[in-house]
């Protein structure tokens, strides 16, 4: 009964974090589009192969840190860092990315390749996987083993890959509309990481 638990808990949180538009979701449905949905699965095929490490990776520095608080509020202060350079960052890549260059149509052959590329470069999925899981462990959802990072990885895998899927066979009808919320991504990716990072600043400031 655990297991389906760890795995359904997998399942919800990687559909949640997946169902976003993102370049990883715009780039299934461009692919759908060019290439044919065959070929966008094995896209996604790519995807879900990297974001099962990293789901294991989150899950394990989760339980790392949630047993060794002393560095929790190291890392907090980092992590204060690290949001304010990518929101000053995603501004940039916003209003200095008014010209968007047409993406080279990629070859079947190699889309499970370019897929686990794609999701290599994906570094917002180990956090999110992190404080997610960080969360059910404070909440007593969930206890870390190998065993239990492994389920929970497996839920994590069909959960991203349902919903990628679901972007690859309704790719005609949310092409413009993903689009358009797609350019301006970066602008909301800006604000949200900035307002967080403000609110650990203040957080940190007023608890030391």
């Amino acid at each position: 009964m655990h297991i389906l638990i760890f795995i359904f808990l997998g399942f919800c949180i990687a559909a949640a974090g997946s169902i976003t538009p993102s370049f990883l979701n715009l780039t299934v449905v461009k692919f759908s589009l060019r290439n044919g949905k065959k070929a966008a699965f094995y896209l996604i095929g790519g995807y879900a192969t990297i974001l099962f490490f990293q789901a294991n990776i989150g899950a394990y520095l989760s339980s790392v840190l949630m047993e060794n608080s002393e560095y929790i509020t190291l890392i907090q202060k980092m992590g204060t860092g690290i949001l304010f350079l990518l929101s000053i960052n995603f501004f940039r890549l916003y209003f200095t990315s008014i010209e968007k260059k047409e993406k080279k149509e990629i070859p079947k052959s190699k889309a499970y390749l370019h897929g686990i590329i794609m999701s290599s470069l994906n570094t917002i999925a180990v956090p999110f996987y992190f404080t997610s899981i960080s969360v059910l462990i404070g909440l007593e959802y969930f206890e870390y083993s190998y065993l239990n990072g492994f389920y929970f990885s497996i839920g994590s895998t069909l959960g991203s890959f349902t919903l990628y899927s679901l972007y690859a066979i309704v790719a005609e009808k949310i092409q413009d509309k993903l689009t358009y919320v797609a350019t301006k991504m970066d602008f909301i990716l800006g604000c949200l990481t900035g307002v967080v990072a403000i609110g650990n600043a203040v957080y940190l400031y007023t608890n030391n």
